[in-house]
């Protein structure tokens, strides 16, 4: 993308305090729920040291196989539009392909030639002079509340409009429209339909209830509601709402793609430009920050999802090592038991010897065996710094 082709490479540069060997978002799993570009925010993520867990949570009707958007496309070219509105560049490109290959293209961009033409913003534009149009106008804001502030400003009473759709919802907007008058008739281009293979979105639900992913990664609306329709399903629902709420930040690429996870009462962040990259760099400002940094044993310690950070060096964690390290964390410098470990560990059973072997391999994981002290017929503890003690024992 843009965004990432201005950075300089670092990649061969040698670590320092400021470039550390590390990637921002190393130790961290990420989902991604997005059909369309997943393999480059995929790329994008994994390129700053993400584990990226993918789960299509729809997929794309293609066009030449829509029917509806076959009978939109004639609606339009038997009674011309005043006014057509574009939304997105792959969308309007995607509309007039369609066409072509229906042997409608020329008749469809003859019609259109004789209507008002607004675009959403600059790509949009940029389609829609390749395929030979010109736009009367566009918002410098790219958002389409400003389209419709100025369709209502102007009049609309009496008008068709022919809006370009693109598998978001667009709240109010088809709604005031015809409100005030107007005859609107969509363009359903790229509908969404659920996957043909549920299990990866099985899956990714079952780690965002168990808590190994660290976010999940929405660009799209109807993404988002089809994964929390998917939970309702198996009757999970509110323990993934409880998860998203809590313990895996659910990040969104904008406000509207945001609506139906904030219809269930769940935050999300947004980054400020809608656009892979920045939403991207969005989490390597936030799952970093959110990480729990404690001084232990004359060291800083800094826990992860997968993985430790231990003076600035990532160390990689086995899942049932993470499990005791979040338990001993939850109250740092407290002896925690063998059997509150124990329980802590997945699938351990009832033998205590599971908590020493699994300890065992978190301290070789760690490379510091003294971060955590095992105190005699008691359990175990972080050995946090002195100077900690009371800080962290109060908040206990």
């Amino acid at each position: 993308m843009h965004d990432e082709q201005q950075k300089p490479d670092r990649s061969t540069e040698p670590p320092t305090e400021q470039t550390p060997a590390h990637g921002p978002l190393a130790g961290f799993t990420v989902g991604v729920t997005a059909a369309r570009r997943a393999d480059e925010l995929g790329a994008l993520l994994q390129r700053r040291g993400a584990a990226v867990l993918h789960a299509p949570a729809l997929r794309i009707v293609p066009l030449a196989d829509d029917s509806e958007l076959l009978a939109a496309t004639k609606e339009i070219i038997e009674r011309v539009p005043d006014i057509a509105v574009a939304t997105t560049a792959i969308g309007f490109r995607g509309w007039v392909e369609a066409a072509d290959g229906w042997g409608l293209g020329e008749e469809l961009l003859a019609k259109l030639s004789g209507a008002r033409i607004l675009a959403r913003g600059p790509k949009v534009k940029g389609a829609i002079r390749a395929a030979g149009l010109t736009e009367e106008w566009s918002p410098s804001s790219e958002s389409m509340a400003e389209v419709l502030d100025r369709l209502l400003e102007e009049g609309v009473d009496g008008l068709r409009i022919a809006l370009q759709l693109h598998g978001e919802p667009l709240p109010g907007f088809v709604e005031s429209l015809r409100a005030a008058g107007a005859d609107v008739v969509g363009v359903p281009v790229y509908r969404w339909m659920p996957p043909e293979d549920i299990t990866p979105v099985d899956r990714l639900l079952d780690a965002v209830v168990a808590r190994t992913l660290d976010a999940v990664t929405f660009t799209s609306a109807p993404a988002a509601a089809s994964l929390l329709s998917r939970a309702e399903q198996r009757g999970m629902l509110d323990e993934v709402l409880a998860a998203l709420g809590h313990d895996v930040l659910p990040a969104c690429v904008g406000p509207v793609t945001a609506l139906p996870l904030q219809a269930r009462g769940v935050d999300t962040v947004q980054p400020e430009r809608f656009r892979l990259g920045p939403l991207v760099q969005l989490l390597c400002r936030e799952l970093p920050g959110r990480a729990r940094s404690l001084p232990v044993a004359g060291h800083r310690v800094e826990i992860r999802g997968h993985a430790v950070v231990v003076d600035g060096e990532l160390r990689p964690v086995p899942p049932a090592g993470m499990s005791l390290l979040r338990a001993l964390a939850r109250r740092p410098g407290w002896v925690v038991a063998r059997a509150d470990l124990l329980r802590a560990l997945p699938g351990a059973g009832r033998d205590e010897h599971a908590v020493e072997t699994a300890m065992a391999r978190l301290r070789a994981a760690l490379g510091a065996p003294r971060l955590i002290q095992t105190v005699v017929k008691r359990g175990y503890r972080l050995a946090l710094d002195p100077q900690a003690d009371a800080k962290y024992g109060d908040d206990a």
